[in-house]
């Protein structure tokens, strides 16, 4: 291979991180009790740390610690604190998701690195350039790129002479969103993702509807649910693409688990696997909804997503042949069954569409006999299992192997020693003086000047003197300590005597005297950052303060009127829209149109309508070779741009004004520091993950007038590369083969509550599905004008012309205090078919807000 990337491995818990370091990780990503993406997994403790990265060092494994959520506002502080306490404890990297943190890193902690997570949505070497620029040293690039993508990427890094390792996931959980751009558990349940409260909505049922018809799709169920990845098979390409290490999921996963799937991709690592079909069989039984390559060997949409469960099954076992009496069944296999192994079989769904769940008949097999060949009889328990509804053929899978476990956690409790950390001596003498033990370095590194001497002085030699082998014979003698000698400098004069005794005492001396001045074997072997003094709680203040000092600030002291941004996502909502004519609280409007064809179009019947005129937006995602989407948004020539990415901060900002959207996740005043400082946004959308006292306390420590809030919208729930038009509405495999159905059907996914869903299809053929519910904040829309918000924004999703004029006059009422807002609330639950939600912007969750001065 090109290259020999690093193998990093989760750890949820010490078990599961002893079980990687045994299994042959390089390095483990660990979180603890706050401010991880994983807050489900048991993790660590911050007390922890230090001794977590000592034994991690000790064993010449690195430790990354995940900071990867976004950060609020009255979080920096503590935050700042834990930052610090990650400095020195000697984590090895920080892997991060918020802007906003990364910027203060580099303000208080220098040099720890930073590697982006893949929470920052890094589809292209733009984003990789940004998150260099905001001081990350790796990138962990989305999950949805193939392996032609990150071969692209590479070479455009090496146009732009940038040289930034990067890393990609390998096996594991695949989420159906990209990371960082996923509303569902915050628009459904006030749970963020992107503060490791994902509710995994993607694993759970839903019905096709087709231009108003519900789909039968047979078995398919779970549209939303891929099959898990893993990788082993493409090490070698991603190895000659250059990537630099290979992610694991599986934070949330057992010891058993970490050890068999970091054990596989060692061997892969090595060039030492063994034969295809145990190593599936081997993963599969840690845990499987289907093992595939994921996106990286190419997008095939009906393969990524089988749709006929989502949780694991483990290895194909065979099918049934007969249901007996007694408990007993018969099934064919290729393998015997062993007494002890648990099975699953699915009872077929009868009338009841798609949320009726398959029902599960399993257990382990408590007897086996041969009934013929590759057949076998199994009685199944413990105690009675209903098999009504068993019919012949149904799939049976192997759930649980107590051999496979046997193996597996012997394997993961195995101990790893500490390695012996590298040693270099200095012996100097003269006869008549004592002799001088210093140490030299250890592990190549300049060591701190530490020496000691013998009490007996130096005599003249009778027969053997202290030659190199004597010395090296008793100052060697290091087992136990984590040490052991590699060099030994000799300045002697004549030939020496000393006894052996006395040797051995300054060898003694010079291990205790090393240990007094805190050099450990632990922090030899991992490289050392410059010792500095740890900032205080006043100086982490001062300093997240002076940060705030740098944000702009107001354009004027005057209370201003609120202003109204409408996002039109057609030219009907567009026209209706112009025909309000001077009767409009609109400021200015951003179209987002699907057709590039229209854009032009919208450009021109629009402008000079509003005060603030007629923008264009892009879709979130630009992957390495779509550059060409950004294009007909230049040649429209509009306004100015909402932009999304970082493809589109890169162009579109040279070219007009800027701002934007909530997709770039500001969630605290560094982050918005961040892209009006980096990248001269006018301004931008706070993120959708906020409820309403974040949002207020964002307001009260930023520049009111350049903030944004999205007062109304159906929020996107998933964001995605899979497109279900594709897999469910053709015999396609991707958009060279799809047919387009998505020009030509109106799709919705209906969820087990009976709300209908609508599915969109962008340029780039990802999908979006949106909340069939609109959220409104407008009761909490005092509170937001008592914090000087005065930016606000109404997306339109499915409107048509008179419905999106009806809503913008009524919310215009609102805004110009011509209406209460309870009352267009009222109004707006009557009106709207769904009714709407208060979602996270409920007014009845703000209480104070907590100020840090700037």
């Amino acid at each position: 291979m090109a290259c020999r990337p690093e193998l990093l491995a989760p750890a949820g818990d010490w078990d599961a991180l002893k079980a990687a370091v045994a299994s042959g990780a390089d390095a483990v990503y660990f979180g603890v009790e706050l401010f991880n993406a994983r807050l489900r997994a048991e993790n660590f403790s911050v007390q922890d740390l230090p001794e977590v990265m000592d034994w991690l060092h000790a064993r010449g494994v690195k430790g990354f610690f995940t900071l990867n959520v976004l950060v609020f506002t009255d979080e920096l502080e503590q935050v700042s604190e834990l930052l610090v306490k990650c400095w020195s404890a000697e984590v090895d990297a920080l892997i991060v998701q918020d802007l906003g943190l990364c910027l203060l890193a580099q303000e208080l902690v220098p040099d720890l690195a930073l590697h982006a997570s893949t929470q920052m949505s890094v589809t292209s070497s733009a984003g990789v350039a940004q998150a260099a620029a905001a001081g990350c040293e790796r990138v962990v690039m989305a999950r949805e790129l193939t392996l032609n993508d990150l071969e692209r990427v590479q070479q455009q890094l090496k146009q732009r002479q940038l040289d930034v390792p990067l890393e990609v996931f390998v096996h594991g959980a695949l989420c159906v969103a990209y990371s960082g751009q996923c509303l569902t558990s915050e628009s459904l349940g006030q749970r963020s993702a992107n503060r490791g409260e994902c509710a995994q909505a993607c694993r759970l049922p839903y019905q096709l509807i087709v231009d108003g018809e519900e789909r039968d799709l047979g078995d398919q169920r779970y549209l939303l649910s891929p099959q898990d990845l893993a990788a082993w098979s493409v090490i070698p390409e991603l190895a000659r693409i250059g990537i630099s290490s290979l992610k694991i999921e599986g934070r949330l996963k057992s010891a058993t688990y970490v050890a068999a799937v970091t054990d596989v991709y060692r061997r892969a690592l090595d060039g030492v696997l063994d034969d295809p079909e145990s190593t599936r069989y081997q993963l599969e039984l840690g845990f499987s909804r289907g093992l595939g390559t994921g996106w990286l060997e190419g997008i095939d949409h009906s393969e990524l997503v089988h749709g006929r469960w989502s949780k694991k099954r483990g290895p194909s076992f065979g099918c049934l042949v007969k249901v007996h009496p007694l408990g007993w069944i018969e099934v064919e296999a290729e393998i015997e069954p062993q007494r002890g192994q648990g099975i699953v079989l699915e009872v077929a769904a009868g009338e009841g569409g798609a949320f009726q769940i398959p029902r599960e008949v399993g257990g382990r097999i408590m007897e086996s006999e041969r009934s013929g060949p590759a057949c076998w009889r199994l009685k199944l328990g413990p105690g009675r299992v209903d098999s009504m509804g068993l019919r012949p053929g149904a799939p049976v899978w192997l759930t649980s192997d107590p051999h496979w476990h046997s193996i597996w956690t012997r394997r993961a409790g195995r101990e790893t020693p500490p390695q012996e950390a590298p040693l270099s001596l200095v012996v100097r003498g003269r006869i008549g003086e004592p002799l001088v033990l210093e140490l030299g370095s250890a592990h190549g590194l300049e060591a701190q000047p530490i020496a000691v001497v013998s009490k007996r002085l130096l005599e003249p030699a009778k027969d053997h003197g202290l030659d190199r082998e004597r010395l090296e014979a008793q100052l060697g003698r290091l087992g136990g300590t984590g040490w052991r000698l590699e060099t030994l400098h000799l300045d002697l004069s004549g030939s020496l005597f000393l006894p052996i005794g006395d040797l051995n005492r300054l060898r003694r001396a010079l291990l205790q005297a090393m240990a007094d001045a805190g050099l450990t074997p632990a922090n030899r072997l991992m490289s050392q950052r410059p010792c500095r003094a740890i900032p205080s709680r006043a100086e982490r203040q001062q300093l997240v303060r002076s940060c705030f000092k740098r944000l702009p600030a107001e354009t004027s002291d005057q209370p201003q009127v609120a202003r109204l941004t409408v996002l039109v996502r057609s030219l009907d909502q567009l026209k209706g829209l112009i025909e309000l004519g001077d009767d409009t609280p609109i400021e200015g409007v951003i179209a987002d149109l699907e057709q590039p064809r229209e854009l032009k179009e919208a450009v021109a019947i629009a402008r000079g309508c509003w005060s603030d005129g007629i923008w264009l937006t892009g879709p979130k995602v630009t992957r390495p070779n779509e550059g060409w989407t950004l294009d007909p948004l230049l040649r429209a020539k509009p306004d100015g741009f909402l932009v999304r990415n970082a493809d589109q901060l890169e162009r579109l900002c040279e070219a007009a004004p800027c701002r934007g959207d909530f997709s770039l996740n500001v969630a605290n005043p560094l982050s918005l520091l961040w892209f009006l400082e980096h990248w001269g946004l006018q301004r931008v959308t706070a993120s959708c993950d906020l409820n309403l006292q974040q949002l207020l306390d964002l307001a009260e420590n930023s520049p009111s007038d350049r903030l944004e809030v999205v007062l109304h919208q159906h929020m996107p729930l998933f964001h995605m590369e899979h497109c279900l038009f594709c897999a469910l509405l053709s015999d396609g495999h991707d958009h060279t083969d799809c047919g387009r159905p998505c020009e030509s059907h109106t799709v919705l996914l209906k969820d087990r509550s009976g709300v209908e869903h609508p599915l969109r299809a962008d340029l780039g053929c990802r999908n979006t599905l949106f909340n069939g519910t609109a959220q409104t904040g407008i009761e909490a829309f005092p509170a937001m004008r008592s914090r000087g918000l005065r930016h606000f924004r109404l997306d339109l999703l499915d409107e048509d012309a008179e419905d999106a004029k009806r809503r913008v006059r009524l919310y215009g009422e609102a805004l110009g205090g011509r209406m209460p807002s309870a009352e267009v609330w009222r109004r707006e639950q009557i009106e709207h078919r769904l009714g709407v939600t208060r979602g996270s912007l409920r007014a009845d969750r703000a209480q104070g807000t907590p100020s840090i001065s700037r």
